[in-house]
C-alpha cells in the first residue's frame, strides 16, 4: 500500500507523541501536534481534520503497514501505547515494502560503473544485503562496520531537515569536558561522519568561527524563532580538503608532513591513504616515506599513533615532538601501575624501617603540570619558593593532579583512616649548597606560639598540647615527599638510618648512631615518592652538582584533635 510523504509525517508525529509518557494525549492534542509537524515540513498551514487523525490511528493499529501498533484509549479520552518501549520505527519491514526496496536496489545497480555512482556504491550494497536478509530470514552476507550503541543517531534526520530548511535551532549540549549541560542558539550547516561517529558543523553567533558538535553529546534540539544566519564563506565541498577528521581550523595553514612507514605497515597505508594529498616520496629496503599536505590536528596524531612502532614522523619537528611526548606518556601510564604486592611491601617497610621509596607514582605528564603550576604561581604572587606553606589552600587546583588513583591506594595501604594535615613546597635552587645534619623530626602539637630562650625555630602548627607523647603520635602519622626533579646523592638526597624511628634519641645517641651506621641514600626519580616516619634519623647529602631539586612535602595523621580544634590544612581522602 503506497504511503505518501504527509501520511508518513503524521504517523511519525503521532508515534513520538505516544512515546512521551510525561503528558496525556487527547485526540485534539494529536491533531495540533500533527498540524505543527506538517507546517514545519511544508512551510505552510495544512488542514488536518479530526477524521484524518482517527484514520491514521486506525491504520497504525492495523497490519496493513506492518505496524500493529498497540494504541489504547484510557479514561475515555486519552491515547497511549500499551507497551512502554513500542515505536513504529522498530517495526519490521512489510513484504510489500521489501518488494519496493528490491526494485529500488535493482534500479540503482544499473548505474554501477559510472563515476557519479562511486559514492553510492557501499550504500547500495548495504541496502541489497538488508533486503536479502529480511526476505530470506538468512544471516547477513556482508558485515558492515556499525556501532549499535552509538548515541545521538536519532537527531540525524531532525538536523538534516533543519539544515535543508535553513532554520536556527536551540540545542542543549554537554561536551565531555563540561560539568553541566548548556543550551544555546546554533545555526547548522553540515552533517559530517568520521570513524562511525556523527558531527554537526555550524555557528553559535554570526561573528564567531565555525564549531563542530558531536551528535552523541546532544541532549535535546528545538526549533529556534531567531532568523537563520548563513556564512557565505562556508563551502561544504572544500571545508575538509586540508584536514583529516573533523577538527578544522580555517585560519591554520597546511604543513608538509613526512612520515616513514616500515615495510610491514607500508602496504596498509599505501592501499588506504591517510589523506587525498598523500604521495610516495622515497622507498628503500626497510620501508617507504610518504608526504601529506594537511593541517596538524588531533585526528592526524591518532592516525600516526594507531600504527605504533610501524611509523615515524620525519617532519615537521613540532609534530615529531608531540608524537614522542604522547608515546612517552603512553609508556608512563604502564610504568606507574602500582600492584597490591608493592603496596604491602612499602607499608611493612615504613612500619619496621621507618622509610620507603616508590618510584613512578606520578606520570611525567603530571610532574610537568605540577612544576608549571608552581612556577607560575610563585612568579605571579611573588611567593617564597622555598618552604611555601599551606600549599593546597593557596593552590587548590593541585588536588586534581596530586590526589590520583595511585596516591589514594598508597595512603589507604599505610593507614586507611589517614587524612592530610600539612603541605609544604620546597624549591632548592641550583645555587643553594645548604644541607642539614643528622636529626629527628619530633611531632609536637601546640596551641599557641611562644618565644622561649634556646628554641631555634617554629612552624605554624595548630593543634593541642599533650594529645599523646611523641612516640605514640609517630605511630599514627607519616610524611610523603613527592619529588618533582630527579634526586641523587649529588644534589642533596636524604640519608636515613633504618629502624631509628622507634624512640626519641638524645643528642649523644644521635651522634653515636650516625657515626657508626651505614646510611641509606634515598635516590629517587621525578614522579616518585619517599615515605618517612617521624623520629626517623636523617640528614641531607652535601650538594656537589648545581641542579634544581623541587619537593612537595605532605604530612598525614589519623589522630583526631579534641575540643573542636582542627588541623590547619586538613584534607580528607
Amino acid at each position: 500500500m503506497a504511503v505518501n510523504k504527509n501520511a508518513l509525517i503524521r504517523y511519525k508525529t503521532i508515534d513520538k507523541c505516544l512515546q512521551n509518557k510525561f503528558r496525556e494525549w487527547t485526540l485534539n492534542d494529536l491533531i495540533e501536534a500533527v498540524s505543527d509537524a506538517l507546517y514545519e515540513y511544508e512551510g505552510k498551514d495544512v488542514d488536518v481534520s479530526k477524521r484524518t487523525v482517527q484514520l491514521d490511528l486506525q491504520m497504525m493499529r492495523s497490519d496493513k503497514l506492518g505496524y500493529n501498533a498497540p494504541i489504547i484509549v484510557y479514561n475515555r479520552k486519552y491515547y497511549k501505547y500499551d507497551e512502554d518501549d513500542y515505536s513504529i520505527t522498530n517495526s519490521p519491514i512489510s513484504n510489500q515494502d521489501l518488494t519496493k526496496l528490491s526494485e529500488a536496489v535493482s534500479f540503482l545497480k544499473q548505474f554501477q560503473g559510472f563515476s557519479h555512482f562511486e559514492e553510492l556504491g557501499s550504500m547500495v550494497q548495504k541496502l541489497e544485503d538488508h533486503v536479502h536478509t529480511q526476505k530470506t530470514q538468512e544471516k547477513p552476507l556482508i558485515d558492515f562496520e556499525k556501532n549499535d550503541n552509538l548515541k545521538g543517531l536519532r537527531f540525524l534526520d531532525v538536523l538534516y531537515q533543519f539544515i535543508l530548511n535553513k532554520q536556527a535551532i536551540e540545542i542543549t549540549y554537554q561536551s565531555f569536558k563540561a560539568r553541566q549541560e548548556n543550551t544555546f542558539t546554533y545555526y547548522p550547516y553540515l552533517l559530517k561522519e568520521f570513524r562511525n561517529r556523527w558531527f554537526i558543523i555550524g555557528k553559535r553567533r554570526k561573528n564567531e568561527g565555525l564549531m563542530n558538535l558531536a551528535l552523541d553529546r546532544i541532549i535535546a534540539i528545538e526549533k529556534s524563532e531567531k532568523p537563520f544566519v548563513y556564512d557565505p564563506e562556508f563551502n561544504s565541498e572544500t571545508y575538509y580538503k586540508d584536514a583529516i577528521g573533523v577538527s578544522v581550523s580555517p585560519q591554520l595553514e597546511t604543513e608538509h608532513v613526512l612520515l616513514y612507514i616500515n615495510h610491514k605497515q607500508a602496504p596498509y597505508v599505501l592501499t588506504k591513504p591517510f589523506h587525498h594529498s598523500q604521495k610516495e616520496v622515497e622507498k628503500d629496503n626497510y620501508g617507504v616515506t610518504i608526504s601529506l599536505d594537511v593541517q596538524l590536528n588531533f585526528e592526524l596524531e591518532k592516525e600516526i599513533l594507531g600504527l605504533g612502532e610501524g611509523i615515524k614522523v620525519v617532519a615537521p619537528e613540532r609534530l615529531k615532538r608531540q608524537i614522542k611526548e604522547r608515546l612517552y606518556d603512553a609508556v608512563d601510564a604502564y610504568e606507574t601501575e602500582i600492584n597490591d604486592k608493592n603496596l604491602r611491601t612499602i607499608a611493612k617497610r615504613l612500619e619496621y624501617k621507618g622509610f620507603g621509596l616508590l618510584n613512578q607514582v606520578y606520570t611525567k605528564r603530571d610532574i610537568r603540570k605540577l612544576k608549571a603550576r608552581f612556577d607560575n604561581y610563585i612568579k605571579q604572587n611573588n611567593e617564597q619558593a622555598f618552604g611555601m606553606r599551606e600549599v593546597l589552600k593557596k593552590m587548590p587546583e593541585l588536588k586534581e593532579i596530586l590526589i590520583n588513583k595511585n596516591f589514594k591506594k598508597l595512603i589507604k595501604a599505610i593507614d586507611k583512616d589517614a587524612f592530610l594535615t600539612k603541605a609544604i613546597y620546597f624549591d632548592k635552587s641550583p645555587s643553594d649548597n645548604w644541607y642539614v645534619t643528622w636529626h629527628q623530626d619530633v611531632p609536637i602539637n601546640v596551641l599557641e606560639k611562644k618565644d622561649v630562650e634556646g628554641f631555634v625555630s617554629w612552624t605554624n602548627k595548630k593543634g593541642v598540647v599533650s594529645v599523646c607523647p611523641p612516640e605514640a603520635i609517630s605511630k599514627n602519622t607519616f610524611s610523603m615527599r613527592i619529588h618533582l626533579d630527579d634526586t641523587t646523592g649529588k644534589n642533596g638526597a636524604l640519608k636515613v638510618i633504618a629502624g631509628s624511628h622507634n624512640k626519641r634519641l638524645s643528642d649523644d645517641e644521635i651522634q653515636l648512631i650516625s657515626t657508626n651506621s651505614i646510611p641509606f641514600v634515598s635516590e629517587i626519580a621525578a614522579g616518585g615518592v619517599q615515605l618517612l616516619k617521624p623520629l626517623l634519623l636523617h640528614a641531607s647529602s652535601k650538594t656537589t652538582v648545581q641542579k634544581r631539586r623541587r619537593v612537595l612535602h605532605l604530612e598525614f595523621s589519623s589522630i583526631e584533635l579534641p575540643n573542636g580544634l582542627e588541623y590547619a590544612e586538613r584534607e580528607d581522602l
